[in-house]
């Protein structure tokens, strides 16, 4: 009898715990309902190591994320939508570059706000974008002596 209801309390506790970690990871994805935003596009000549649900960053915090990506066929370039937070108001002359958390670190989109009186509203583009910069490609160069021959 006393194993049955301990075997009872462990299963509790491991469910609540699979509760407790889906919630959280809900909240860090920015899953979890109720977040308002805008959205905004932009056109990357590269995207590498962009996905949906990847950071948008402001002053490195989070004031968004990504949500589609697509090739458009006839520029070949990689259009990607994304959400910005209600409240946070970006110049329409604002920029976008892929950065990246460090040399082993993750990419995220980041915005270098501009300097304009108007602001982007919803369905802006920003039209100032710098793609990712392959790390293999800047090894090459720095390995072959950098000649842009």
């Amino acid at each position: 009898m006393a194993t049955q209801s301990t075997e009872i309390a462990v299963g509790g506790v491991v469910l609540a715990a699979a509760v407790g970690f889906a919630i959280y990871m809900g909240q860090a994805t920015g899953l979890s309902g109720g977040g308002s935003g805008y959205e905004l596009t932009a056109s990357f000549r590269s995207i590498e190591g962009i996905t949906v649900g990847t950071d948008v960053r402001l002053a490195g915090v989070k004031i968004g994320s990504v949500s589609d990506i697509s090739l458009n066929p006839e520029t070949f370039r990689a259009d990607a939508a994304f959400s910005v937070q209600d409240g946070i108001e970006l110049p329409d002359d604002s920029a976008v570059v892929i950065s990246s958390e460090g040399l082993l670190g993750g990419n995220f989109v980041e915005v270098l706000p501009g300097g304009s009186p108007f602001n982007l509203e919803d369905g802006g583009e920003i039209e100032d974008t710098q793609g990712a910069v392959s790390l293999i490609s800047l090894l090459l160069k720095f390995v072959s002596g950098g000649s842009d021959e």
